[in-house]
């Protein structure tokens, strides 16, 4: 059975499964504005079944989601203040609009901001009909030893 167009659920679900939100993670939203897709934060806060955390949370995070426009600021200053609060494990997603919408990034930008960051870019998926993510981790470290 296909799901039509008004089935929110299954596609929520969908939508918060490609970008990593188990039940009970902790999610916190940066760069949250009026033009952000409210589809997206509900998937996320109904897959996680936890309200998302602002930008001035002080709690260890799994996913930080990174609404992120040209003329936002510096990328990879903003990179590095999120990751603070990751756990070792999280992720970041730089949410960005699609090419041909107002305050699309190139994803050279990314690319070249995130290892200054820190971060490695390991894929991109379709978020929504107007948003693109962008998954940005933390290299693993090399040695096991240290803890």
């Amino acid at each position: 059975m296909v799901a039509a167009a008004g089935d929110t659920d299954g596609s929520r679900s969908d939508l918060a499964g490609k970008l990593g939100v188990e039940p009970g993670m902790i999610v916190q939203e940066v760069g949250w504005d009026s033009d952000v897709d409210d589809e997206v934060r509900d998937a996320i806060s109904d897959r996680s079944g936890e309200e998302l955390l602002d930008e001035d949370a002080q709690e260890v995070v799994d996913i930080v989601v990174l609404w992120w426009r040209d003329g936002d600021g510096d990328l990879v200053d903003t990179l590095m203040d999120v990751r603070s609060p990751l756990d070792e494990n999280g992720v970041v997603w730089v949410l960005t609009p699609k090419t041909g919408y107002d305050g699309h990034v190139e994803p050279s930008d990314i690319a070249e901001a995130a290892p200054t960051a820190g971060l490695s870019q390991t894929s991109n998926v379709n978020v929504s009909d107007g948003w693109v993510g962008t998954r940005l981790v933390a290299p693993k470290s090399g040695g096991r030893g240290k803890r």
